[in-house]
């Protein structure tokens, strides 16, 4: 579970020759189904004909409208593409046409095989004592983690570096580590009982070993088991997704001296020069307890099993970018076995979600001179305004809120900056070494160019309007210390916005989103933070008390859901995203009535709104991927956050929804929070 988590419209790209068709099937039948009560399972009565009439495609581990709207976007930015490589493309775009082209040239990617893989491995073997580990480390640091922002805490690195402003000082930034050092997607992988359990960490050694072989390593089975166990240790030691979403506990402010002290057993002015982190004074440790075993087992585990991790994670990181042997055992685990997809998907796809990746702001300028016009932004930019207003109404006239607790509220909408579509400020590429014809050197050059842009934001004053997402992906976010809001271009599409669709289907898709975001500001996690960014309590103890038992019921109500038989969804682990669905599709709904002007709002307009909030969270998910994301993210599935409706009155009235179906509740056990 992340803090402040992004909207999680998931990406997706399909072979351009049945995009329109996906397409179609995800944004077509804004109809109901008559099959089944929207009081018993809204979701079905929303998407019931779509869910009948779509099937997943063979390269994905699910499909949905997000999906749909992220491979139209894709089609886009590959003709995009395709027409900069017609012309003589300069700067940015031609990094973005010769990036693309290097990761398409799978012949010579085949003929180059593992050559430029080599010197790393070099690296890596000639590591002889704990010093030189400790830089070997050291130099693997990348920016590649988000806590707050985007739920990232994935990183195969030993850890993970994120700079933002200071948890408590919102004018500065400050590097934060974050654990990591893990193959598999979380500690529970490793440490978790039971046969499915069991199975995927089976697989996953074999996955190792595969990877060691075809690098050409021997004795390639001894040395996945060492990475394994070692991996085993360093997950012992890892927060778990609920204890790291409790951002109290991320507030570990240490110097460069107090990491020999707190944590010993790294050579660390070693790791910290070879991260070019040498003469930092001050950094936040958002998982003390990682570090502190991270270092441990840095002076405890042998050496060969340190240069063992090192080479895995080397291939495993970059091995979309050598021979396809490589990429097919990486995804006959990440994504056969992990996921449950049955098929890898074509190159054209791996290509655009490399560039995308590598150059986000390169590509997503191409796409916004083309594809998001100035009314578009001006119509999001009145929903958001409506909908901001409502979110400030509903503070008004909450009875068991202090004033003094009010006054702070409504500060934070005050101050609120919200973006929309794209940056104010372009983020450029220069100096970042792009050829046609090095598709792995590119993909090394690009990371390590997003580092030192990272690294030199320490010492600066912090940015409040930078963006944390390009506009080209399908996605929004709220980030808590910045007290801003991104909606990215590519999200402001059917079905989440249609400029000629009526009001009411875009308030109950684009604007519960919107609200959505808003609400991040005031739910569990970013209701901690004031108008500046800053971490602070700004609330007096009975309202954090009524607070704090109305999540609980939301706690509640969806700890009593259930994906399968065997596993239900964790309530507390999605706890954030609920309350923000929760208050966003109430204040979205406000804002539609606003919009329509006093006394206008009908049963039947709101039933739209409600059907456009259904049908935007229309999504079908493999087994596999599913049990993996109830696991793992913070979100609940799709299915389940369009149950909020059976807390809100309206939903009732619009639809006539009785006591004994199955969604019903009475009116005393409806959560209302904001």
């Amino acid at each position: 579970m992340s803090v402040i988590p992004a909207f999680s419209r998931r990406r997706a790209c399909l072979s351009l020759a049945a995009l329109a068709l996906c397409t179609a099937l995800s944004v077509a039948s804004a109809t109901a189904s008559t099959q089944v009560l929207p009081g018993d399972d809204f979701y079905a009565y929303a998407n019931g004909d779509w869910l009948a009439a779509t099937t997943i495609p063979p390269d994905r581990d699910g499909w949905g409208a997000d999906y749909a709207v992220s491979a139209e976007t894709d089609r886009r930015v590959a003709r995009l593409i395709e027409q900069a490589s017609a012309r003589e493309a300069t700067g940015d775009v031609r990094r973005v046409v010769d990036y693309y082209r290097a990761f398409m040239d799978e012949a010579g990617i085949e003929a180059r095989g593992t050559a430029p893989l080599r010197p790393l491995l070099e690296e890596i073997a000639a590591i002889r004592d704990r010093h030189q580990l400790a830089r070997a480390l050291g130099a693997s640091l990348r920016a590649d983690v988000d806590p707050l922002n985007a739920t990232n805490f994935q990183t195969e690195n030993l850890f993970g570096l994120w700079v933002a402003q200071g948890l408590t000082d919102p004018d500065n930034y400050v590097p934060y580590l974050l654990q990591g050092g893990l193959g598999l997607p979380d500690r529970s992988y490793y440490l978790e009982r039971g046969a499915r359990m069991a199975q995927l960490r089976r697989a996953y050694q074999g996955h190792v070993a595969s990877m060691l072989r075809l690098a050409g390593y021997a004795d390639a089975q001894a040395r996945a088991a060492r990475v394994v166990e070692l991996e085993r240790q360093l997950a012992r030691t890892h927060a778990s997704r609920e204890a790291s979403a409790d951002v109290q506990k991320a507030n570990n402010p240490w110097t460069a001296r107090d990491f020999a002290a707190r944590a010993p057993g790294m050579d660390w002015p070693a790791f910290f020069d070879a991260a070019g982190l040498a003469g930092q004074p001050r950094f936040i440790v958002y998982h003390p307890g990682a570090v502190k075993g991270a270092a441990a087992l840095v002076a405890q585990a042998p050496l060969q099993a340190w240069r063992d991790w090192l080479a895995f994670h080397a291939v495993n990181r970059f091995g979309g970018k050598l021979p396809r042997a490589f990429v097919e055992q990486r995804f006959a685990f990440y994504g056969r076995t992990l996921e449950g997809t049955p098929q890898l998907s074509e190159r054209r796809r791996r290509a655009l979600a490399a560039v995308n990746d590598a150059l986000p702001e390169a590509v997503g300028r191409m796409y916004v001179e083309t594809h998001f016009p100035p009314e578009a932004k001006a119509r999001v930019q009145q929903m958001v305004g409506n909908i901001v207003a409502a979110f400030r109404r509903r503070i008004e006239q909450l009875d068991w809120m202090a004033p003094s607790t009010k006054r702070e509220a409504q500060a934070k909408l005050d101050a609120l900056y919200v973006g929309v579509g794209y940056p104010e400020k372009w983020m450029g590429y220069e100096g970042l070494v792009i050829r046609p014809d090095d598709a792995f050197g590119n993909a090394v050059r690009s990371e390590q160019f997003h580092y030192r842009r990272q690294l030199a934001k320490l010492g600066t004053k912090v940015d409040p309007t930078e963006w944390s997402m390009p506009p080209q992906e399908v996605n929004a976010v709220n980030m808590p210390m910045q007290n801003a809001l991104n909606f990215p271009a590519a999200i402001l599409q059917p079905p989440y916005f249609d400029p000629d669709a009526p009001d009411a289907r875009n308030y109950g898709g684009i604007g519960a989103t919107i609200g959505h975001e808003i609400s991040h500001s005031f739910d569990d996690q970013g209701a901690q933070f004031d108008a500046k960014g800053r971490l602070r309590d700004w609330w007096t103890p009975p309202d954090a008390d009524h607070f704090k038992r109305a999540s609980a019921r939301l706690v509640a109500q969806y700890d009593a859901y259930r994906a399968f038989p065997d596993l239900k969804l964790n309530g507390q682990l999605t706890l954030s995203e609920n309350l923000a669905d929760l208050a966003g599709l109430a204040a979205a709904l406000d804002g539609f009535h606003a919009s329509q002007g006093e006394g206008n709002a009908t049963p039947a307009a709101d039933r739209e709104f409600f059907l456009g909030y259904a049908q935007s969270w229309r999504s079908m998910t493999r087994e596999a991927a599913l049990r993996n994301e109830i696991a793992t993210d913070g979100h609940a599935p799709p299915k389940w956050r369009t149950y909020t409706v059976r807390n809100l009155d309206a939903w009732y009235r619009a639809f006539d929804v009785q006591p004994g179906q199955a969604l019903y509740l009475p009116p005393e056990q409806r959560v209302r929070v904001w």
